[in-house]
């Protein structure tokens, strides 16, 4: 990979850590600032994904159970649905993915997030991680030079690494994708693609 994300090397040893000796399960969180969002804030259920655009278990459940997921709970207004980032490897090419989609903004950050999924395995085939990160900024209306710019940004990177680091203590968030439902962890804490089913079961009981 080209040197545009050197810096982000930092970020990867940071969090290397992530998850040793935690608590299965804490009280409920709704959220923070610094999340990224969707569905209504304001519901009794939260729905929390631990993710990374480099996990291949994380972009087969974004195509083949988020749509049906999505239609379900985020858009009737069910739940309160937040998506946080977590370094896989490459995990120079998922931070540098986090870091464009929070430049393209929060109305776009999803679909880069979506389009970051879907080019995964063009990524993984071709080697050509930069290039198809630069397609995917460009068509969100990132030109070239504000590309280079977000992925080599080290206040976005700390800032990045500082909210995996305070979220990583609050959950045993062992691998990905990981669901929490109001604080607690859906299935097995090592992480994989739920179901669609596990996770009806999971909401039904967090919204008794």
């Amino acid at each position: 990979m080209r040197p545009m994300t050197r810096r982000l090397l930092t970020a990867v040893a940071l969090t290397a850590s992530l998850g040793a000796g935690l608590s299965a399960c804490s009280p409920k969180d709704a959220g923070s600032a610094d999340d990224m969002r969707l569905g209504n804030a304001d519901a009794k259920v939260t729905v929390i994904e631990y993710a990374s655009t480099s996990c291949s278990h994380c972009a087969a459940w974004n195509e083949e159970v988020f749509p049906a997921f999505k239609a379900k709970y985020i858009d009737t207004g069910k739940i309160n649905f937040v998506y946080r980032e977590v370094l896989t490897p490459p995990a120079q090419v998922a931070a540098a993915s986090f870091l464009m989609a929070r430049c393209a903004g929060k109305d776009k950050y999803f679909e880069v997030v979506d389009s970051t999924y879907r080019a995964q395995e063009e990524m993984f085939t071709t080697g050509q991680f930069r290039e198809v990160l630069l397609r995917i900024g460009q068509s969100a209306g990132l030109d070239e030079a504000k590309f280079n710019a977000c992925v080599t940004d080290e206040k976005a990177l700390k800032a990045m690494n500082d909210r995996i680091e305070k979220y990583s203590k609050t959950q045993n968030i062992q691998g990905t994708p990981t669901f929490v439902v109001n604080g607690k962890i859906v299935g097995d804490p090592s992480g994989g693609a739920r179901s669609l089913a596990e996770l009806d079961a999971a909401i039904a009981a967090a919204s008794k």
